[in-house]
């Protein structure tokens, strides 16, 4: 169980991640490989784990064919995490309760995004590009 950040930042030694921890809590996870890092923030009840992909696409076809990758991957690929908006921007989220929160579940969270981030970002940003 993770009850503050304490709790979490042993968590994330357990589990030998690399890590930032800046001043408002969050904790900023490594992904390596020249990913964006993961942002780990405690929001009780629960973790929220969250990652930019970048800005949404624009122009009705791009959109289109954008989000409907998106959707399947979130139905396919995806076991913990999903994609969404926020305001301009695709965001790769997941959300775990605090209260039986364990080593386990937060990594096998850290590599489905991970994963996401190697195999879909890639083919996701060229789509964009190529549209755009």
């Amino acid at each position: 169980m993770v009850s503050n950040e304490d709790d979490l930042q042993a968590l994330l030694i357990r589990l030998d991640r690399r890590y930032d921890r800046v001043e408002d809590g969050t904790f900023l996870v490594s992904m390596g490989g020249g990913q964006a890092p993961v942002a780990l923030r405690l929001a009780p009840p629960v973790l929220v784990a969250q990652v930019e992909v970048g800005p949404a696409p624009k122009g009705q076809g791009v959109e289109s064919n954008v989000f409907r990758m998106l959707l399947e991957k979130n139905a396919t690929d995806l076991v913990h995490a999903s994609y969404g908006l926020d305001g301009e921007h695709i965001m790769l989220s997941a959300a775990l309760e605090l209260e039986s929160l364990d080593m386990n579940e937060l990594e096998a969270v850290l590599a489905d995004m991970g994963m996401a981030l190697s195999e879909h970002v890639p083919s996701l940003k060229a789509m964009i590009e190529k549209k755009g």
